[in-house]
């Protein structure tokens, strides 16, 4: 699409004409022509794999395309490195976090770019102020010398998001930005980036969430099997025209949910209890998850969901409380003895606790059968890239090759690699801590599928979601967490956005005034 041409020439501030990128064999990119609309946040949507990203990296200056030009403001540029786009005023927050864990907020925000004193030693005083400052204005509390590692991901994404605010940007693309945020996070940083495009910076904004960029968006562009199919005024859509360019078909048809009667009790949590810095993170905790049936949990950022996830699989420690599985009682805490008692996980961090980032696909996707697949102590190739290749079928990832780096995927596609090897382990309930979060529309639909496939199949499947919609299409049953506690339980049939709500915020008010 060339639609740069039909646009008045001082709306536009970058061309990316006729872009075509080359992996090996892989075409992620196909002739693409994106025009960026000045003072405006341009939306880019599409499938995991479509090309969104692929060019994001192109204008970011950390890829090169295999054929086409840049245009910024007019006249051709050469994006040879971030540094060089940065020096162009081109900024970009990376859907994946890369921070360094073991240094201070502050100490991430300047890294490379320290501020300095007479005689060449680093301004701290300076890197502090100004990191608090980006900070407050990201409505976060917190000290600038608070290390990233004691940090929860949802306040890791907004010290990733403060790192670019402070660069003097004319294009800023955002990747995801606000998949690891609360309502209040994402509320906050939709004031931040009004502010911007009053100040006239341009906004390429990448997102899975229909809600959100329909309400933030200006234009929106649609990418499907790398090529750009359509660009329109976000005033001129609806979601169903989006998805349908996305993914070619109805909506209403995404989500599956499996019709069942569920069977015996896998899951019988009774009065749990984790200790946290202040106060309980889960407090008093009891409910089941049957054979057969998909219980979803949902809550706001703090509320106790992905502790409790932690206590069920082992990973964190209780201080009172019984986790039965299958009728018998679990009295090792351990990951590994909960593991062989028939749970896995699917974390909620991919990144981090999902996946082996130096090694490849096929490794990752058998790393949790190891010692099924060996034979006297030593690892054939046959028998893993076998297990491999039809985890990679079954759950159509895309790769360029079983021997790829599982960084070189898509978000979408790590989720399914992640999930390929929990499904090895054959468990009797797995446990989905924000299996879509990055995804987009269809490996959403194919992830509730999966999951209904499983239920149908006998398996138990608890989820959580903080996605309202999609926690209602796919759960038989609805937990709603507060405060580390559940505040109440609604039957498909009976839950509503507004209990789901009203149930997540209950006594917060109290709580806090408490």
């Amino acid at each position: 699409m060339t639609a740069a041409t039909s646009i008045p020439i001082d709306d536009v501030i970058l061309v990316a004409e006729e872009i075509t990128k080359n992996y090996g064999g892989v075409r992620a990119l196909k002739d693409v022509t994106f025009t960026a609309r000045r003072g405006k946040v341009n939306v880019l949507v599409g499938e995991n794999g479509a090309g969104k990203s692929t060019l994001m990296k192109i204008l970011s200056g950390s890829e090169q395309p295999t054929s086409g030009r840049i245009m910024l403001e007019g006249t051709h540029v050469s994006l040879s490195s971030p540094r060089a786009a940065q020096s162009l005023g081109i900024g970009i927050i990376h859907q994946e976090l890369s921070l360094f864990p073991n240094l201070s907020i502050a100490e991430n925000m300047f890294a490379g770019r320290e501020p300095r004193k007479a005689g060449g030693f680093v301004d701290f005083a300076t890197e502090k102020r100004l990191a608090s400052e980006v900070m407050q204005r990201l409505g976060q509390n917190v000290k600038p010398t608070t290390l990233v590692s004691d940090l929860p991901i949802g306040q890791q994404q907004l010290v990733e998001i403060g790192k670019v605010l402070l660069e003097d940007v004319k294009i800023l693309i955002m990747d995801e930005p606000t998949s690891a945020l609360s309502n209040h996070e994402v509320d906050t940083l939709f004031s931040v980036m009004d502010d911007l495009r009053k100040q006239d910076v341009t906004i390429i904004y990448i997102s899975h969430k229909l809600d959100e960029f329909r309400r933030i968006g200006d234009y929106v562009t649609v990418f499907r099997d790398g090529r750009l199919v359509a660009t329109e005024s976000m005033t001129k859509t609806d979601t169903s025209w989006i998805v349908r360019q996305m993914v070619g078909r109805d909506p209403n048809s995404l989500y599956t949910r499996a019709e069942g009667t569920p069977g015996k009790v896998i899951l019988d949590v009774r009065n749990l209890t984790a200790p946290g810095a202040v106060r309980p993170v889960v407090r008093d905790v009891s409910f089941q998850v049957r054979a057969g049936e998909v219980v979803g949990i949902y809550g706001l950022m703090g509320a106790g969901r992905t502790e409790l996830m932690e206590c069920l699989i082992g990973s964190r420690a209780t201080i009172g409380g019984d986790v039965l599985i299958g009728g018998v009682p679990e009295k090792k805490a351990t990951v590994r003895s909960r593991m062989r008692a028939g749970l896995a996980l699917v974390p909620e961090d991919r990144q981090r606790d999902g996946l082996v980032q130096s090694q490849s696909v096929k490794d990752n996707i058998v790393l949790s059968i190891l010692g099924k697949l060996s034979r006297g102590g030593l690892l054939g190739t046959k028998a893993p890239s076998k297990v491999a290749a039809e985890q990679v079928k079954g759950l159509e990832i895309k790769i360029s090759g079983l021997a790829a780096e599982v960084t070189s995927l898509s978000g979408g596609n790590q989720q399914k690699v992640v999930l390929g090897r929990a499904l090895l382990t054959r468990p009797k309930l797995l446990l989905l801590d924000e299996p879509t979060r990055g995804v987009d529309v269809g490996a959403k639909s194919q992830i509730a599928s999966i999951m209904a496939d499983l239920a149908r199949s006998g398996y138990g499947v608890l989820f959580i979601s903080s996605e309202l919609a999609e926690v209602m299409a796919m759960a038989d049953r609805v937990l709603v967490m507060a405060k580390g506690q559940i505040t109440a339980e609604f039957a498909a049939s009976e839950v509503t956005e507004e209990a789901l709500v009203a149930a997540s915020a209950s006594d917060t008010i109290l709580e806090e005034l408490a």
